[in-house]
């Protein structure tokens, strides 16, 4: 089982090297799903070299609706992306309809294939009116992984589709699951057959104040769960 912890700093980084954790997705602003981080911050993560970078490419929070002008900046993005010297990018562009926007998409996946980068579909997917054909056309564009939490407010929620999914793909792409993912559920999830399992490792400091609250390493949810594999 491949596991990839979400995290938004350098000390997230150094808990995956530390417990020999192959990828990590790096975000800024978890509190709302992840956005684009810091360039700065991709190429100090990047320098541990034992840990793959996969980076959130999602200039605004809210839908994954994207004008135009907003998709130039993530092209643009991705470039700094690869010289910043990660290994793949994180996206997932929808229609006003909430469907598949192929032709963005595309556009990015394209972009990212010439700079070898890998791709992953984000949980962009768990808002798609049809999973399964969701999946096809995400197959068909070429994605190397879909992170879903099964179309569900959670992965354990969406363990059937979930299980689902990975039937339908057939080992034509990485399934990955997240959301949600505790040391309770975790079993439960991976016998779904999904490749890789993806989660959080912070938790809120008590200290906090007007200006938001800081986030610390959670070593025992890791430790919690990566006991049981």
């Amino acid at each position: 089982m491949i596991f990839e912890f979400c995290v938004d700093s350098y000390s997230g980084v150094l808990a995956a090297k530390k417990h020999r954790i192959k990828r990590i997705e790096l975000c800024a602003s978890l509190n709302v799903g992840g956005l684009t981080p810091l360039i700065k911050l991709i190429k100090k993560c990047a320098k541990i070299k034992e840990v793959e970078i996969h980076v959130m490419l999602r200039p605004h929070e809210g839908s994954f609706i994207y004008k135009n002008d907003t998709l130039s900046i993530m092209l643009e993005d991705i470039y700094h992306i690869k010289n910043a010297g990660a290994k793949g990018v994180v996206f997932g562009c929808l229609t006003n309809l909430n469907e598949i926007n192929i032709e963005q998409n595309k556009a990015l996946i394209e972009l990212a294939k010439e700079l070898n980068l890998e791709t992953t579909f984000h949980r962009a997917f768990d808002y798609t009116n049809n999973p399964i054909n969701s999946l096809n056309q995400i197959i068909a564009l070429g994605f190397n992984r879909l992170l879903t939490s099964g179309a569900e407010e959670t992965a354990e929620k969406g363990i059937g589709m979930i299980e689902l999914l990975v039937k339908k793909s057939n080992g034509q792409i990485e399934i990955m699951a997240g959301c949600g993912v505790n040391e309770k559920n975790v079993l439960a999830i991976a016998k779904t057959g999904v490749d890789a399992i993806h989660f959080t490792i912070d938790k809120k400091n008590k200290e906090t104040n007007e200006m938001g609250i800081k986030s610390i390493i959670d070593e025992k949810k890791i430790n919690n769960i990566l006991c049981q594999f």
